[in-house]
C-alpha cells in the first residue's frame, strides 16, 4: 500500500448539501475535482479517520473506491467566500482535510434498477459489519454507478465506537444489529462463503499499514498516552473484530431471515 498523495485546494467549487457534514466539490492544483470532507465539520476529524479506514480496507478487499487524497487547506482559502456558513466551514478546516476523486456524470445506485451478485452483496455485507457502517441504507446507499461498475463511497459514519472509546475491547465483539437496515442484505447469501477470504486479505500487516495513515496530530484523545497508542488502539479493534467474525455474521444471517 502506498502513502496517500497530497493536493493543495485551489478552488471551491460548490457544496454538495445532501451531506450532513457538508462536503464540497473542489478543485485542487493537480487540475483535477474531488470532493473535499472537511475537518472542521460536525464530527471533525474523527469522520475523516473512519473515512481514511474505510475506504482503504474497501480498496484492500478490490471494491471501487475513488482515489482517496490528503487535501491542503490554506488559511487565506475561505477569506473571498460570501456564504458565512461556508467561510467558518473553511476557516476550521484549514490544514490537512481529505478528498476523493470527484466521478463526474455518477448515479446513485439504486436496487431497484441496478443488480448486485450474491458474491459482491455478501461481501459488502460483511464489511460494513466489519466498520460497523450505518450508512449503507436504501434511504442512502452511499453507492454510485459510473461507467456501468458499482463505486462505494463514504465511510464516514463507520467505527461510530471512536466517538466514546469507552469499552473499545468489548465494542469490537459486538454484532451489528443495524445490519439489518443494509441495502444489500437481501442479496448477501455468501456470507459464511465470503468470510474466510475476507480475513485472509485482512491480515494484521495490512491492517497495520492502513493505520499507519492517519495522520498523528488527528490522534488526539485524553484517553491515550501518545498517538501511537490511538493508533494501534484502530488497530487492535479492527484485528479483533475480524477475529470474531462469526459474532457479526450470526446477526447478518438471523436479519436475512427476518427480512425474508
Amino acid at each position: 500500500m502506498s502513502e496517500l498523495r497530497t493536493v493543495n485546494v485551489t478552488r471551491y467549487v460548490t457544496p454538495l448539501r445532501e451531506g450532513g457534514s457538508l462536503p464540497a466539490i473542489a478543485e485542487a492544483d493537480d487540475g483535477f475535482l474531488y470532493v473535499l470532507k472537511f475537518r472542521g465539520a460536525g464530527q471533525g476529524v474523527k469522520a475523516l479517520i473512519a473515512e481514511i479506514i474505510g475506504s482503504e480496507i474497501a480498496r484492500a478487499l478490490s471494491f471501487r473506491v475513488p482515489e482517496l487524497v490528503f487535501a491542503h487547506l490554506d488559511e487565506a482559502f475561505g477569506r473571498t467566500e460570501p456564504d458565512e456558513e461556508i467561510q467558518d466551514l473553511l476557516k476550521f478546516s484549514e490544514g490537512l482535510n481529505i478528498a476523493f476523486h470527484y466521478l463526474s456524470g455518477a448515479i446513485t445506485f439504486d436496487p431497484v434498477v441496478f443488480e448486485v451478485d450474491a458474491r459482491t452483496a455478501s461481501a459488502i455485507v460483511w464489511m460494513d459489519c466489519l466498520l460497523m457502517n450505518v450508512d449503507r441504507t436504501a434511504r442512502n446507499t452511499n453507492m454510485l454507478m459510473w461507467n456501468k461498475q458499482l463505486w462505494l463511497i463514504d465511510h464516514g459514519a463507520a467505527l461510530y465506537f471512536h466517538h466514546s472509546w469507552n469499552n473499545w475491547q468489548e465494542q469490537a465483539k459486538r454484532p451489528f444489529s443495524l445490519i439489518k437496515d443494509h441495502v444489500l442484505l437481501p442479496w448477501a447469501t455468501e456470507l459464511e462463503q465470503v468470510d474466510k477470504e475476507m480475513k485472509e486479505v485482512l491480515n494484521a500487516g495490512l491492517i497495520q499499514q492502513i493505520v499507519s495513515l492517519i495522520p498523528s496530530d488527528w490522534l488526539s484523545e485524553e484517553l491515550f498516552s501518545s498517538a501511537e497508542e490511538q493508533r494501534q488502539a484502530y488497530a487492535g479493534f479492527l484485528l479483533s473484530r475480524i477475529k470474531s467474525s462469526e459474532i457479526f455474521i450470526k446477526e447478518a444471517l438471523h436479519a436475512r431471515e427476518t427480512l425474508i
